[in-house]
């Protein structure tokens, strides 16, 4: 397990102990988060499918593939939130693609840039990368702000990037490169 301290929250690799809470999560956050990502059928809120993706990650994150974390709240233990450091690639490239979403109940307390920097630490310091990369909506204004409060930078617009509900979707390209603030 994996266990990364802030003042406002705390990170921690899930387990399938935690499938319930995930499942609750995605559920309540369902037509929020839809958004700007993609709805699933029924059956992936449910805790078996999400025990399932907490299995995948554990394997990938064996791998070093992949690090998937739960956000909580310091005063109840409570799974707030999701963030992950994935598509890892090694030399030559040394990079990964950082995404997150947090209960909208939570949002505008600063834990996702708290969370986004815990991470982004971790994986320039902790796993060596050279470069971390996020794609954000450019009409995610609470996005881009945790990304540029951390320092990542907008480094071009990729259209079309992404099919959500029915639509394809632009969205920006941001990074953060190891050495640079």
């Amino acid at each position: 397990m994996i266990y990364l301290e802030g003042a406002s929250c705390y990170l921690r690799t899930l387990n399938v102990k935690d499938a319930p809470a995930l499942a609750n999560l995605v559920y309540d956050n369902k037509m929020y988060w839809s958004v700007f990502e993609p709805l699933h059928q029924e059956e992936y809120y449910t805790a078996s499918v999400q025990r399932e993706k907490i299995r995948e990650s554990l394997m990938l994150m064996q791998e070093k593939r992949e690090y998937s974390f739960g956000i909580f709240t310091h005063e109840r233990d409570d799974l707030i939130g999701s963030i992950s450091l994935y598509s890892l690639k090694r030399m030559p490239f040394s990079s990964g693609l950082i995404g997150y979403s947090i209960d909208q109940r939570h949002v505008g307390k600063g834990i996702a840039s708290e969370a986004v920097r815990l991470v982004k630490q971790f994986g320039l310091q902790d796993v060596q990368l050279n470069r971390i990369e996020a794609y954000v909506s450019p009409r995610n204004f609470g996005s881009i702000k945790v990304l540029e409060n951390n320092h990542f930078v907008r480094e071009g617009l990729l259209r079309k990037l992404l099919f959500i509900n029915g639509k394809w979707e632009d969205h920006y390209m941001y990074s953060s490169i190891r050495g640079e603030l």
